[in-house]
């Protein structure tokens, strides 16, 4: 992410945004919090080139295959750095922006009912090269980790010891930890493991054979946005020549926040994600570099 200059408005996590207009100086105060400005935007991806990315990626038969879920939270991750904005969030009526790129999601122990998720935490690095062998490798690394460990991770373990405190104390707690927030003082040995306080939440549900276009965003922590990845399925797509083909597709649904940025903001940034999708290739390039859309 670029230098910034510092502010005293600043928060541990976040840059302070200033200079904003009247209309989103008072958006806070006006139209409620962030369950209340939910926005939904639906996309189905053409998985045609990202299925020939992946045959090649896989060839060599690495030890831990490549995904589409790598692929997909590889796309989102660029895309959230090249448009800023989707990073932005508001807290205390004030609008900042995320210092990290910061992807949250769930890992199953194991498929069972009774089974324990874990909760991981990707963190882009800007200079650390392709931003799909990093999400490889932190999902490579944190799978590793989990599933051959019975003991909580992360905020798990944080989770662990609230859920044994008596009601009135545990209530009382959250009340501090939210009031903590709100001034931007929240505690960073909480927040550094907490979904919550991330650019994205991704629910992946096509894992479990589920579809869904929406799951609601939160008004704990700092999520502006909310990503939910559907079963890979067949469609029919009519080619040049008017005949049918049968390609593999996904469809994917993002809860937003829509104070952070307007719809043709938000419709730019969906022509980056569908450019990744059709281009995969560049997911092999620093994560840094642009992506040209037409206008």
């Amino acid at each position: 992410m670029q230098e910034r200059k510092t502010n005293w408005r600043d928060r541990k996590d976040g840059w302070y945004i200033g200079g904003l207009d009247p209309m989103h100086v008072i958006m806070p105060y006006l139209f409620g919090g962030r369950t209340a400005n939910e926005a939904v935007l639906c996309e189905t991806l053409d998985l045609t080139e990202i299925d020939k990315y992946l045959e090649k990626k896989n060839s060599s038969n690495p030890e831990f295959k490549y995904t589409w879920f790598h692929v997909i939270t590889a796309i989102l991750a660029k895309t959230i750095l090249l448009r800023p904005r989707m990073n932005w969030f508001i807290k205390g009526g004030r609008f900042y922006e995320h210092k990290q790129v910061q992807l949250g999601f769930n890992v199953k122990r194991k498929f069972s009912d009774d089974a324990v998720e874990a909760i991981a935490k990707f963190i882009l690095d800007p200079e650390g090269g392709s931003p799909l062998e990093q999400v490889h490798d932190y999902v490579q690394s944190f799978v590793s980790k989990v599933r051959n460990s019975d003991t909580p991770v992360g905020v798990d373990e944080a989770m662990y010891y609230f859920s044994r405190l008596p009601r009135p104390i545990l209530s009382f707690s959250f009340w501090i930890l939210k009031k903590l927030d709100y001034f931007g003082f929240y505690p960073q040995s909480l927040a550094k493991d907490d979904p919550c306080f991330s650019s994205c939440y991704i629910s992946n549900l096509g894992s479990i054979k589920m579809s869904a276009d929406y799951h609601h965003l939160f008004d704990w922590g700092t999520l502006s946005l909310f990503m939910v990845i559907n079963e890979k399925k067949l469609i029919p797509v009519f080619k040049e020549d008017g005949s049918l083909e049968m390609r593999n597709s996904l469809s994917i649904g993002f809860t937003l926040d829509e104070r952070i940025a307007d719809g043709y903001y938000f419709a730019k940034t969906m022509r980056i994600v569908r450019k990744l999708a059709a281009n995969p290739e560049l997911l092999d390039l620093p994560a840094a570099t642009p992506v040209e859309i037409d206008n």
